[in-house]
């Protein structure tokens, strides 16, 4: 099978995707409602998609193509709305959060569809233990050698993503000590990591044919990478966010990753070697531990510096781009989170302190999720 052509896209555009949790309303525990839940959303129209996802606790939504990250919350309001209405109806809860706090993974039930089907068969438990829920970014990219300029440069800022975004600290009952714990079950898969260091498609098309070639890769599908272009859509995608609480937070999430691609597409700032992933995984794993208060190394330079600084240094870069994207507003209430310390895994960590009980850390986290 040959990779597929590199499709056309509007540079900068962009495409959201969450993964939500379904709860039930007496313990806060998951619930299988996605079939129910799925049946219900059929009956308002609505932008973008809702769909399954691997095991029946679990939902997706996406948005269409937007042009700005108010747009992106302009869509997903009324998807939230309508999946808040549909929850009310079954007596269940929809939550954010990149982890439940407390599911086992053994009483997960794999969603009747024949690729998840094929995926539990080939993976064994770990497709039960990938009931996790993240925040997947597409940006629209002008051209495939474009795409790959933007993913290799964009790979510099994924402790940026991971920190901001960071709300698993709990895996079955227990504080992991990670901001982000999810994507250490990420990390099981054997496709996982980072996408080879080339800048010509014609050169990822013959990676590709290698991989192809072995068995192992039938598709893009088939690679987890934290990130991964997506031709037939003519974007990358970033796939190493945890689903924020709110919303309103994804949105802001997906101004940042599209402030900083028009700020690489406008003064191309540096270009990609291999040698950026000497601490690549060093600082992936810093800043799923220690969210902001990670440790970043600089791939140039080998400079050690506070990761919430390098973000804010990042954002007065870019803010020009912000401004022309209309994506201010995200920019100012990331910072305001990082300026004072804050992301959703410190939320819910407060909460646990203030409540000690992770069900009513989770009604409170459903809250937050409606907009109330």
């Amino acid at each position: 099978m040959s990779l597929e052509a590199f499709h056309h896209s509007e540079p900068l555009t962009l495409g959201v995707e969450l993964e939500l949790q379904l709860v039930n309303t007496h313990d806060y525990d998951l619930a299988p409602y996605a079939e129910d839940m799925l049946r219900l959303m059929l009956k308002t129209p609505l932008p973008g998609s809702v769909v399954p996802e691997m095991t029946n606790s679990m939902i997706e939504i996406s948005t269409d193509v937007c042009h700005s990250c108010s747009e992106v919350l302009s869509q997903l309001t009324p998807i939230r709305d309508a999946l808040v209405k549909s929850a009310d109806k079954l007596n269940i809860a929809v939550v954010g959060g990149g982890t439940h706090p407390f599911q086992q993974w053994h009483e997960r039930r794999i969603y009747d569809k024949p690729r998840f089907h094929e995926l539990s068969a080939l993976y064994g438990y770990l497709t039960k233990q990938f009931t996790i829920f993240g925040q997947h970014v597409h940006i629209g990219c002008p051209d495939a050698d474009a795409a790959l300029l933007m993913l290799h440069r964009m790979s510099r800022y994924i402790p940026h993503c991971i920190a901001l975004s960071a709300s698993s600290p709990y895996v079955q009952g227990q504080d992991t000590q990670f901001d982000s714990a999810r994507l250490n079950s990420v990390f099981a898969f054997p496709l996982s990591g980072r996408a080879p260091c080339v800048l010509h498609w014609s050169e990822f098309e013959n990676y590709f044919d290698k991989m192809t070639h072995t068995g192992v890769v039938k598709s893009m599908k088939d690679f987890y990478w934290d990130i991964r272009p997506k031709p037939e859509y003519g974007t990358i995608e970033i796939r190493v966010f945890d689903t924020p609480l709110t919303i309103e937070r994804a949105a802001a999430l997906a101004g940042y990753v599209q402030s900083l691609g028009a700020w690489f597409l406008n003064e191309q700032p540096f270009t990609p070697e291999e040698d950026d992933y000497l601490v690549y995984t060093y600082n992936r794993f810093q800043a799923c531990r220690f969210g902001l208060d990670a440790v970043y190394v600089d791939p140039p330079t080998g400079t050690h510096m506070q990761l919430r600084d390098h973000i804010l240094q990042t954002m007065d870069r870019i803010a020009p781009y912000a401004e022309a994207q209309g994506a201010t507003g995200a920019l100012q209430l990331l910072r305001a989170d990082v300026e004072a310390g804050q992301n959703d895994a410190r939320w819910l960590r407060d909460r646990q302190r203030e409540e000690q009980m992770l069900a009513e850390v989770s009604r409170q986290a459903s809250l937050k999720f409606r907009g109330a």
